[in-house]
């Protein structure tokens, strides 16, 4: 019989499908269901956007390969976005545009690591960046986040692990699966530590158009001297512009990683989709204020939720931003994979495991309260103080 690649066959299933499985199960006897699994908008594209979409898919312009690195309108554009944000000198020459932000991830791991090699990892961690770097046969090693810190990263422990043959640090923030928010501070130091021992810093920032406050850049690693040398960002339009169907992403780096990148991409896809690079490029100038306004729905859910698991004293919230909360549940002896199945199929409530996200996280479950408006997030009050798992 023919063989498998080992690294491929290891893995596990993908997590999201066998959790999507367990909702088919319910009832519906507690009330609709409440869906806070996958990380997906829970509200429409903007109608503009859905007509650029449809325009630029119509269009013959975009049917033929395009570059490589992303269309250039969408590479300025973007780079425009970006420079304002930070405050920093970024160019269309620090752009590549990929199929996603896992995507994004995969190339930036295989442009500066080989199998043998290792990345660092918080733990818990994005297992689709832990998959990645195993099946690739790229080493992970972790650093735990203490759930006492709102699991921030400490940069002592991070430092300590920079040893010699570590290639990368891989960090998200806002984090998935908790929605910790990394202080820009935080991120200044642990870059500080990365760039003295020439390791790169990645930094996924998937949902940074979520934090609070839009006045605030993120952090200021852009404009720190040499940071095209030291420093890699992943972004996401998926969440921000609710077209996760249409695959786009980016990376921000200097021009040498984007050579790198290049060509990886040219082997893995050619180019990202090109009708929906174009429908992006006009989207971004064009729909900040509803971006803004989204960025404030995403917030009152947040505050919804915390009001929620303020009058559950059993249930932990343990930390909470952008589009996801890690909340511990109250059963200590049962792991999060049996309590996440439970509350799916008898009580409607659709969660990710803390078992997906890494060893010792099976007091946890993820919340992507994103997914659901306030008055659907109110719901989860009754639901939780009276699930009791079987057995107990």
């Amino acid at each position: 019989m023919p063989h498998f690649n080992p690294l491929v066959e290891k893995l596990s299933p993908p997590p999201v499908p066998s959790v999507l499985a367990w909702a088919k199960s319910y009832d519906g006897s507690r009330g609709p269901l409440i869906d806070l699994s996958q990380a997906v908008p829970g509200y429409p594209a903007h109608p503009d956007m859905l007509a650029w979409l449809g325009e630029t898919a119509a269009s013959t312009a975009y049917t033929g390969y395009g570059a490589i690195e992303g269309e250039a309108v969408l590479r300025e554009a973007y780079a425009a976005h970006v420079a304002g944000l930070y405050g920093a000198a970024v160019t269309a020459d620090n752009i590549h545009i990929t199929s996603g932000c896992n995507q994004a991830f995969i190339c930036t791991a295989m442009a500066i690591a080989g199998a043998g090699d290792t990345i660092l990892m918080t733990n818990p961690y994005y297992f689709n960046q832990e998959t990645t770097l195993s099946m690739l046969g790229i080493n992970v090693e972790l650093v735990p986040c203490d759930a006492g810190a709102g699991f921030l990263p400490e940069v002592d422990a991070i430092a300590a692990a920079l040893r010699p043959g570590i290639r990368a640090l891989a960090l998200v923030s806002p984090n998935n699966p908790t929605g910790a928010v990394y202080p820009p501070e935080l991120l200044a130091r642990i870059h500080e530590a990365c760039r003295a021992k020439g390791v790169w810093l990645i930094l996924d920032e998937t949902y940074r158009d979520f934090l609070p406050d839009a006045s605030i850049a993120p952090h200021g690693l852009l404009s720190s001297e040499g940071w095209q040398q030291s420093f890699i960002g992943l972004y996401s339009f998926s969440k921000s512009f609710c077209i996760p169907g249409h695959r786009l992403g980016a990376i921000t780096a200097g021009p040498a990683v984007i050579e790198q990148v290049t060509k990886i991409m040219d082997n893995l896809q050619i180019c990202a989709p090109r009708s929906a690079q174009a429908a992006v490029a006009k989207a971004i100038p064009a729909l900040a204020d509803w971006r803004q306004a989204n960025r404030a729905e995403i917030a009152a859910r947040a505050d919804a939720l915390r009001d929620v698991m303020s009058r559950l004293p059993k249930w932990k919230l343990q930390a909470v931003g952008a589009y996801f909360a890690y909340v511990r549940h109250p059963f200590p002896d049962i792991d999060s994979q049996f309590i996440a199945e439970k509350l799916a199929k008898l009580a409607g409530v659709v969660c990710l495991p803390g078992d997906y996200f890494g060893e010792g996280q099976e007091n946890y479950l993820r919340f992507a309260f994103a997914n659901a408006d306030a008055e659907t997030i109110r719901k989860l009050e009754e639901r939780l103080a009276n699930f009791t798992p079987p057995g107990l």
